[in-house]
C-alpha cells in the first residue's frame, strides 16, 4: 500500500495520463480539463517538449497556468501562449487524420466503449440531462487517441449498457482513480491498476464484466514528477473536479 499523504489520487491520475503523451504529438484538451491540460504540461517538461499543447480558447503551447480560470478555457491560455490555433481548426485537424491525442470527457461507459455525455434515463423517462456531445462527437471517432478520463470509479459510472450513446469507438485508454482501460478488440480491458488498487477492487466497482486477472501496477508518481507538478500547477488545479 502507498503512502497516501506522499501524493494524491490527483497527482496519480495526472501522471498516469502524462505518461500517454509523446514527444512530436498534437494534443488537445477542452472545457473543465485541468487534468488533462496539467498532464499535457507535465509532459513537456519531463519527457515531451515537442509537444503540441491545444486547447479548446484557441492557445498553442501556454506557458504558465497560473492564472488560469476555473473552466480551463480562460483567456489567460491564449495570451500566454506561442501562437492561436482555433476550434474549428481543431475539428478540420482531427477530421484529417492529424491530431494524435484529444482528452475528452464522459459520464457513462460501457463494455463495448459506449460514450454517455447525453442523458441519464431515457427520453421518455429522464433523470438528468448531461452537457451533451460537444466536442466528443466529433474527437472521438477521428482523433489517433482518445483518452478519456473520469474521477468517479463506480457501478453507476461503468455500467452493462448506457442510457444513450453520444459517441461510440475509437477509445485508446479510459483513466480513473482506480486503473487505467484500453479499448482492445471492440471492448475494453482492464489495462493497469494504480498502487494500493487490487484487480478485485476495480471489479467490484464496475458494472460489467471484466475478465483479466493479472495486471500490471503502474508505477507512482516520481519525486520529480511530484516536483514539477508543484512548480506548473502551484494552485492544485489538478485536484479541482475531486472537490
Amino acid at each position: 500500500m502507498r503512502d497516501k499523504m506522499a501524493y494524491t489520487t490527483a497527482d496519480m491520475m495526472t501522471c498516469a495520463m502524462s505518461r500517454l503523451l509523446q514527444d512530436g504529438e498534437v494534443a488537445f484538451h477542452g472545457v473543465s480539463s485541468h487534468m488533462p491540460m496539467v498532464s499535457m504540461m507535465l509532459a513537456k517538461a519531463l519527457h515531451a517538449p515537442s509537444m503540441v499543447h491545444l486547447n479548446i480558447p484557441g492557445g498553442v503551447n501556454p506557458s504558465t497556468l497560473r492564472n488560469t480560470s476555473y473552466s480551463s478555457a480562460g483567456t489567460e491560455l491564449v495570451r500566454h501562449s506561442e501562437s492561436t490555433f482555433s476550434l474549428l481548426d481543431v475539428f478540420d485537424l482531427s477530421i484529417r487524420g492529424k491530431l494524435d491525442v484529444a482528452f475528452l470527457g464522459g459520464v457513462q461507459f460501457d463494455q463495448h466503449g459506449h460514450v454517455n455525455a447525453s442523458i441519464i434515463g431515457t427520453p421518455d423517462n429522464l433523470k438528468v440531462r448531461l452537457p451533451g456531445g460537444a466536442g466528443s462527437a466529433v474527437l472521438i471517432p477521428t482523433a489517433k487517441k482518445a483518452i478519456v478520463w473520469r474521477t468517479k470509479h463506480d457501478v453507476r459510472t461503468f455500467v452493462e449498457h448506457v442510457d444513450f450513446i453520444t459517441t461510440k469507438g475509437n477509445l485508446w485508454k479510459i483513466v480513473t482513480p482506480l486503473c487505467v482501460f484500453d479499448y482492445f478488440k471492440g471492448r475494453l480491458v482492464l489495462d493497469s491498476i494504480h498502487p494500493g488498487t487490487t484487480v478485485e477492487e476495480v471489479k467490484a466497482q464496475t458494472g460489467f464484466k471484466i475478465h483479466e486477472t493479472e495486471v500490471p501496477v503502474n508505477a507512482a508518481p516520481t519525486q520529480q514528477e511530484l516536483n514539477t507538478l508543484r512548480k506548473i500547477d502551484p494552485n492544485n488545479l489538478r485536484a479541482i473536479e475531486f472537490k
